[in-house]
């Protein structure tokens, strides 16, 4: 089988507002392009409804609640938060990967450029190539690639003002949500977002015709995604469906027809098991995602979202998705909608909205994110109600739907194990023990020939008689092993997935570990002398030797 290269485009901070989705105002060429000559899924939601533990969850093929990733922003220095139990990073459990490692593993060739953001570092065994130089193009003839670019153009920063600025779309033609307040700020916000979309898209036709000139368009599957909702209030960091509805779209021709459009329910926590299932890899088992596309595409019945700690302000809200329905349970009933967030505070829509609520000028639905107390649950028809503002829990109409919800939810907490109900405090100090990084262990080197049958570790070196192999060891459970026989310079790291064959005459090697969570050890290096059977060992004099 020639295996599909893979090309991922992601986009921060974006619901589906494209001409391809009936959006008038979007200038997206490329981006309806891409629709054109393959499928739209209408139904694609994201696990969080912020950055960081949605990228986790995609990376990881693993909820973030599942695995401690679920308050945003764990890197916090003491400095910035004194109070909050930050820095560390998000340590799952041993066996978990980034999974890009079971693609180079496979002989992929992976990269990203450039945005990481996934609550803990990425390990440097998870990508062949992970910076602004990331592509493709760096690869071994024939290799086949999953290559990702994500620009950072449309995140919700890119809504506030600049000096200097002149926007391309007249904040006259927008459109705002009906609880979003109609005013000139409010509408430049949106008009800079459709600008940043704008360049956006200019750089997927960059990527798309960088592909077209290499000739491989035909045999790469091309998947554009956003991480999260829309940066306006109500949407990023809110589990409603402008928070966590996202754009998704795949091109692979002569798999999926042109032009389709799917409302196969869909979660991003899904996309790195499809991503294996397509390159002819079996997802692992402790994926808690499943392939929605290729021969193994399986059907899910509810999509599941988490809103916990969001910088200074902690929170635990759950939402449960089905087609049409959308359930969600606030935890924190007693707390007001909108917690003290500087960083989201300066959102020009946002600082409209307070202050039209400090002079008492907000009438419904303006002023649902200012309702107190909080339901404790809220059901939504989203068919009916677009932008959830009918809560319909407490009807009776509606009582067998909301327990069969409720039930789904609860089920998913304990089937995935939700640490939102565990203190952050108590859970960082179980990954990070007194506040320090854990650290990987360093490699060893096992030398395995005739006369050294993989007994004993050989970490400085030594001379092997026949042929030979060098095992690489680590003493950190779950821990990648990256290595390299080059010469000098900063090298690129293979991943190590099986004993190394060494060639007669001489071979250093260099490796060094890491686990999600931890600290990279240190490198160790050592050089072997493979000498064939029936020849003379080398003498200390010997170049090979003193090598």
């Amino acid at each position: 089988m020639t295996r599909p290269n893979i090309l991922w485009f992601s986009i921060e901070d974006i619901s589906p507002r494209f001409g391809c989705s009936g959006d008038r105002v979007a200038r997206t060429p490329n981006i309806d392009r891409l629709a054109s000559e393959g499928r739209r899924y209408t139904n694609a939601f994201s696990t969080a409804g912020v950055c960081a533990p949605s990228r986790c969850a995609i990376i990881t093929g693993m909820y973030q609640t599942s695995i401690g990733a679920h308050h945003m922003r764990t890197t916090h220095t003491n400095d910035d938060a004194p109070e909050m139990p930050t820095p560390y990073q998000a340590v799952p459990p041993a066996y978990v990967k980034a999974f890009p490692e079971y693609l180079r593993a496979a002989g992929y060739y992976c990269t990203n450029n450039a945005k990481t953001d996934y609550q803990f570092a990425p390990p440097f065994t998870a990508w062949d190539e992970c910076g602004s130089d990331g592509h493709w193009r760096n690869r071994e003839d024939g290799q086949p690639f999953f290559a990702v670019f994500n620009p950072t153009v449309t995140h919700e920063s890119g809504m506030w003002p600049k000096d200097g600025e002149r926007l391309t779309t007249d904040a006259n033609t927008v459109t705002l949500p009906p609880y979003i307040p109609d005013t000139h700020k409010a509408r430049e916000a949106m008009a800079r977002h459709y600008d940043n979309l704008e360049r956006a898209d200019d750089r997927l036709g960059e990527v798309l015709a960088q592909l077209d000139e290499d000739g491989l368009a035909e045999n790469t599957i091309v998947v554009l995604w956003s991480d999260h909702g829309e940066g306006l209030p109500r949407g990023k960091r809110w589990l409603y469906d402008a928070g966590i509805r996202i754009p998704l779209i795949v091109r692979w021709p002569g798999a999926v027809p042109a032009g389709d459009v799917s409302a196969r329910l869909v979660s991003l926590v899904d996309l790195g098991p499809t991503m294996l299932s397509l390159a002819g890899l079996e997802p692992p088992r402790h994926m808690q995602g499943q392939p929605f596309l290729g021969p193994n595409a399986t059907d899910r019945e509810y999509a599941f979202a988490a809103r916990d700690r969001h910088d200074e302000a902690y929170d635990m809200v759950r939402a449960v998705r089905d087609t049409r329905y959308k359930y969600i349970r606030n935890y924190h009933s007693e707390l007001p909608y909108l917690l003290w967030i500087p960083y989201r505070n300066r959102h020009p829509a946002l600082q409209e909205m307070w202050r039209l609520n400090t002079e008492d000028a907000l009438d419904p639905p303006l002023d649902v994110m200012f309702q107190t107390p909080r339901p404790p649950e809220e059901l939504y028809d989203t068919h009916a109600d677009h932008y959830e503002l009918d809560n319909l829990a407490g009807r009776a109409d509606h009582e067998d739907r909301l327990a069969r919800m409720r039930a789904a939810l609860r089920s998913w907490q304990d089937e995935h194990g939700d640490l939102g109900h565990e203190p952050e405090a108590e859970m960082a100090a179980r990954m990070w023990p007194d506040g320090e990084q854990p650290v990987t262990a360093r490699p060893t080197f096992v030398p395995i020939c005739e006369s050294s049958p993989g007994m004993a570790a050989s970490p400085e070196g030594a001379t092997l008689v026949g042929p030979a192999l060098v095992q690489l060891h680590c003493a950190t459970q779950g821990a990648s092993i990256g290595y390299t026989t080059e010469d000098g310079g900063e090298p690129r790291w293979s991943l190590y997935t099986e004993p190394l064959r060494l060639p007669a005459g001489a071979t250093t090697i260099r490796a060094k570990a890491t686990r999600i969570g931890y600290a990279e050890s240190e490198t160790r290096e050592a050089s072997f002398v493979a000498v064939p059977n029936g020849s003379a060992a080398p003498t200390p004099t010997d170049e090979a030797d003193s090598a």
